[in-house]
């Protein structure tokens, strides 16, 4: 009964509503949604944890800091592993990975499982942000939608990104930032027809945000200090700065991770992960959540507030401690993330770029000052400065990571300063890292949609669609006159010739023995084995579109065998990709 309703409900819809308003009307649902799951996800971490730390002592060491992150990331473990029983760690990359290979649908669980387990994660202090887990959720709430509707690969990509950016417009109240969010780091087209849908959900989610939380925002920034152009030359030093503080975060991040699923036991990983992330945690307090509280004590002015709940707080009018404390924060918290996340926590690596950015851009302008190197800095500015920084170059999204601050703080009066440092952050990361740390896991392995047409087109065709396997078979030990006999039953002009075990041995081409397939006296006396040719390339089973098209230009054949462990599949042919990819291209380019 109840599918019978729904078939009708479709039917309905494409009688009197068409596509495009559909999608519109879609786009608006999805934003109210993944706006409301924001709000839902921000309550749930900030009760947690202030439930459990409302009564800790500003001035002397907590010992529960070495407690409490070890069980938010054991409960949060065991809840993905015997509840959720899926893996719904880095939640862009499996949205990336979604879009690129899998038409963009997303399990039903994902529209609320990731808020659950980041919720415990973050809220019993893991190290990590909560954007990528409200993203991931967003982004299964417009696929879910979209398939519901019985809608089409092309629209679900679309509603995918309707879902990213009304989840980032609705937690940080950014509704530009959501809508490049979308363009720079899922990669999506800015077209005639997604532009409207993608504005929708994003200026839905800001408002449902606005109206709940109130018109303020994120952080409590106000400028003070007017930006002069002397200080141009050090926002550009802070760039550089930037681009190499958010090199070593990635690179490490890497690293670790690779030492983590080295580990295989997750009770190995969670003994670890609890090591690491506990005793970071009860050495710099800050380090303890999101730490969006720091961020906005440090924009305030008050460098003192990373001192607070630590051994190092009798010492906090010292500026070797602070500066210290600075220090260890910034190479120290990208430990702590990996070891949240490592030993079976979820979050994900928004806020710590942002957190990170902050305290580097900090430290860079209080040190200076402090010896008065050149004329001061304002350093709540430079720490506003470095949260774009550290953004941009982090996830290489350089317009996001500028729209993202100035909307999260309001500080639009520093827009030349913060364009300047985002861009070359971006620039200096570039050099070292073509990727982003969302981006590089899938580009590794050629399943990464870019804006590059040709490519994006080549990593959504799969190899099963164009792989032709009509072409008849020939034995080595097989007579000329046999093969004349097998041409005449095929329209093809290339013959595989392989062993009884299916192994591939080598080609015969029609042409090559066009001269002598009319000599009836050469019948029995020819054999397949003498004219047969190796394959001037081979095209093996997995391998990314890109690389076929690589080996066809190196090649220059049209026509190439795939095998898979050397056992004999089928033919590519360069036309049949051709085509597939015309295909391809005029449906996700349909305005």
């Amino acid at each position: 009964m109840g599918k019978d309703w729904v078939l009708k409900l479709l039917v309905w819809r494409e009688k009197n509503i068409k596509e495009k308003n559909f999608i519109l009307i879609l786009s608006f649902i999805i934003g109210i949604l993944a706006a409301g799951a924001a709000l839902i996800l921000k309550y749930l971490i900030h009760f947690i944890q202030n439930l459990l730390t409302e009564h800790f002592s500003i001035s002397d060491a907590n010992y529960l800091y070495l407690v409490y992150p070890i069980i938010g990331i054991l409960l949060s473990g065991l809840y993905v592993r015997y509840i959720v029983k899926d893996d719904i760690s880095h939640g862009i990359t499996r949205i990336l990975y979604a879009i690129s290979q899998r038409k963009s649908r997303l399990k039903p669980h994902n529209m609320y499982t990731s808020v659950v387990a980041s919720s415990i994660t973050i809220g019993f202090g893991g190290s990590v942000g909560a954007e990528a887990p409200i993203v991931y959720t967003g982004a299964a709430i417009g696929s879910n939608i979209g398939s519901a509707f019985r809608l089409d690969t092309r629209v679900l990509m679309l509603l995918v990104g309707c879902g990213a950016s009304a989840s980032i417009a609705g937690i940080f109240k950014a509704p530009i930032a959501g809508l490049l969010f979308t363009l720079e780091i899922l990669m999506m087209d800015l077209t005639t027809t997604s532009v409207m849908p993608l504005l929708i959900s994003s200026a839905t989610a800001a408002t449902v945000a606005y109206i709940f939380t109130g018109p303020t925002a994120q952080f409590s920034f106000v400028q003070t200090e007017p930006f002069i152009t002397e200080r141009i030359p050090y926002v550009i030093i802070l760039g550089i700065f930037c681009g190499f503080v958010s090199l070593y975060f990635t690179r490490v991040m890497n690293w670790l991770e690779g030492k983590f699923r080295k580990l295989g036991n997750p009770w190995k990983k969670f003994g670890l992960g609890s090591i690491i992330l506990s005793l970071s945690i009860f050495l710099l307090p800050p380090l303890y959540g999101e730490g969006y509280e720091s961020i906005t004590r440090l924009l305030s002015g008050h460098p003192d507030v990373i001192t607070d709940g630590s051994i190092f707080y009798p010492w906090r009018d010292n500026f070797w401690v602070v500066f210290m404390t600075l220090a260890l924060i910034v190479l120290l918290k990208v430990f702590a993330t990996s070891a949240t996340n490592g030993g079976g926590g979820v979050g994900g690596t928004f806020a710590p770029s942002l957190y990170l950015g902050c305290m580097g851009g900090f430290l860079f302008a209080y040190t200076i000052n402090h010896f008065e190197i050149v004329i001061p800095l304002s350093e709540k500015n430079f720490a506003l400065m470095g949260m774009a920084g550290v953004m941009s170059a982090v996830m290489h999204a350089p317009l996001m990571a500028l729209f993202l601050t100035a909307e999260l703080t309001g500080g639009y009066d520093l827009f030349l300063p913060l364009m300047i440092t985002s861009t070359v952050a971006f620039g200096t990361i570039r050099i070292f890292e073509p990727h982003s740390i969302y981006t590089m896991r899938l580009a590794k392995k050629g399943e990464l949609l870019t804006h590059h047409k040709d490519k994006a087109v080549l990593t959504l065709l799969k190899m099963d669609s164009v792989i032709e396997k009509d072409f008849l078979i020939v034995h080595p030990e097989m007579s000329l006159g046999d093969m004349v006999k097998v041409i005449s039953q095929s329209h093809r002009n290339i013959f595989p010739v392989t062993n009884h075990r299916n192994q591939l041995l080598g080609i015969v081409l029609l042409d090559d023995i066009r001269n002598i397939m009319f000599r009836p006296e050469l019948y029995n006396r020819m054999f397949v084995r003498k004219f047969m040719i190796s394959p001037p390339g081979k095209i093996e089973v997995g391998m990314t579109m890109e690389k076929v098209m690589k080996i066809f230009d190196e090649t220059n054949a049209w026509n190439l065998p795939v095998v898979e462990n050397d056992q004999y599949v089928g033919f590519v042919s360069k036309s049949k990709i051709f085509n597939s990819y015309r295909r391809v291209l005029v449906h996700y380019s349909q305005d």
